[in-house]
């Protein structure tokens, strides 16, 4: 079954069969243009090479409905030719795509499945559930918020009034709130209530505070829509943009068993759209795009930190989704505070922005008060040792925790376990390997051009 997803931002194609994901990755990492909305030629060939005849072709949304909304909102799409990637052979709402790729990744056997984003056709938050009957999965709409009322649009208007990128930058405006105080919960509430998501017009100097009453807003929100999912399950699956707030997803995880697919924006609806093809549930795996096919000695990683303090990593499958988890990774030494500033100036990042600690499972308690295990960074932790690891812990003593476990298949594990042995530290700053407003390396050319560019040994 091949899924795709083209047309708004964030372009992706996916490939399964078999109950495995035998493809699946974002067009931007191909065609080198950062948030893609179509399919480059490069994935488009990737996809045209897997197929096979017994295919069926997924679309992530309906087009016909979304036209109508955009032609509604005075887009002036009605009459425009919207030429796709591929001739789909079935297409599946927006937001059924997102609760599938949720779901059908997930261990649960049934679930409520939450979807919030900026917008679908019309819907803009959504609560599903889904079970397997005689082992095909099967969703029901249970609620709906539908267009104009979007958290999503709301969160990526107050980004923009910021002067960050909508659409992109969110997770930025997440990172201000901790430098903040929550002063105007209830200006930022009412542009919510007013639907007000072409232009915020917030007469307030501070940045930081807006993004601090921004976010609680948001995790009220959340928590209403929660609250609805949890009438039907305490397992409850979780996708959208917005399910990238790593913030918000920390005090959910408190109110159920808790499921996020580490790529839950538009780029996963192609899996979404393949998943509901297929019908069944799949061994997940994030490492599922590219592989650079390459030794690499972890030791030598280890080497090149020790002298340098900072090593790029690229090896084997990239990572689906927007995050790095030790194959196309910047690493650096967190023992040490100016390394964070050094891992901000290669990448063009403002330098107030936090980076993630990647470290062994089995020590994560020590170091943090969380779970025996967060493994793809959808969760924020407060750091008990934040003296030892200066370089990747926030403003506000916390960070986007990324546990390795011993069954990891990324050789970053390996790379863990020597540092470890040769420090006594378990814990490496991991961030992705690339720069502000590019995608991250996919290619070994990719890896070699990034070395030359920023002076940085990448093995």
């Amino acid at each position: 079954m091949i899924g795709f997803s083209e047309g708004f931002h964030d372009a992706g194609l996916a490939v399964v069969r078999d109950n495995k994901i035998i493809f699946a990755g974002h067009s931007e990492r191909y065609s080198k243009k950062k948030h893609d909305k179509k399919l480059c030629e490069e994935i488009t060939f990737i996809g045209q090479h897997l197929n096979t005849k017994d295919d069926v072709i997924a679309f992530y949304e309906k087009q016909f409905p979304k036209r109508v909304r955009q032609f509604f909102a005075g887009q002036n799409h009605w009459n425009r030719d919207r030429k796709l990637a591929f001739s789909p052979t079935v297409s599946f709402p927006h937001h059924m795509s997102h609760a599938a790729a949720a779901f059908q990744t997930s261990c649960f056997d049934e679930a409520a499945c939450v979807v919030v984003d900026s917008i679908g056709e019309w819907d803009c938050s959504t609560v599903w559930t889904a079970e397997y009957v005689n082992g095909t999965a099967s969703y029901v709409k249970r609620w709906s918020r539908r267009y104009p009322k979007s958290i999503g649009l709301w969160y990526s208007a107050l980004t923009k009034w910021a002067g960050l990128r909508p659409l992109d930058e969110e997770y930025i405006f997440m990172g201000m709130a901790a430098f903040g105080e929550p002063k105007h919960v209830d200006e930022v509430r009412e542009l919510l209530s007013q639907n007000n998501h072409r232009g915020c017009h917030l007469n307030i100097e501070s940045k930081e505070d807006v993004a601090a009453s921004a976010q609680v807003v948001l995790e009220e929100e959340l928590d209403k829509i929660f609250d609805i999912a949890r009438r039907y399950s305490d397992n409850v699956c979780y996708g959208g943009g917005v399910a990238l707030n790593c913030v918000a997803n920390t005090r959910l995880r408190e109110k159920c068993n808790l499921w996020i697919m580490p790529n839950p924006g538009d780029a996963g609806g192609a899996l979404g759209a393949a998943l509901l093809a297929h019908g069944k549930r799949v061994e997940f795996t994030p490492y599922t795009g590219y592989k650079i096919d390459r030794k690499v000695d972890p030791e030598e990683v280890v080497d090149v930190l020790l002298k340098d303090g900072i090593c790029g990593l690229a090896n084997g499958r990239a990572e689906y989704g927007p995050r790095a988890l030790g194959n196309r990774s910047l690493l650096a030494d967190p023992r040490t505070f100016a390394n964070k500033d050094r891992v901000n100036e290669i990448k063009k990042r403002q330098k107030f922005r936090p980076f993630a600690p990647a470290i062994l499972e089995e020590y994560c308690q020590d170091y943090f008060d969380m779970p025996k295990h967060s493994r793809y960074m959808s969760y924020v932790y407060q750091c008990k040792l934040p003296e030892e690891i200066p370089a990747c812990v926030h403003v506000d003593n916390s960070a986007r925790v990324q546990t390795v476990p011993e069954t990891s298949s990324s050789v970053f594990r390996k790379v863990l376990e020597v540092w470890y042995e040769r420090t006594g530290c378990p814990v490496l700053l991991n961030t992705s390997l690339n720069i502000r407003g590019m995608p991250m390396v996919n290619e070994w050319s990719d890896a070699l051009d990034f070395s030359s560019k920023y002076n940085v040994t990448v093995l």
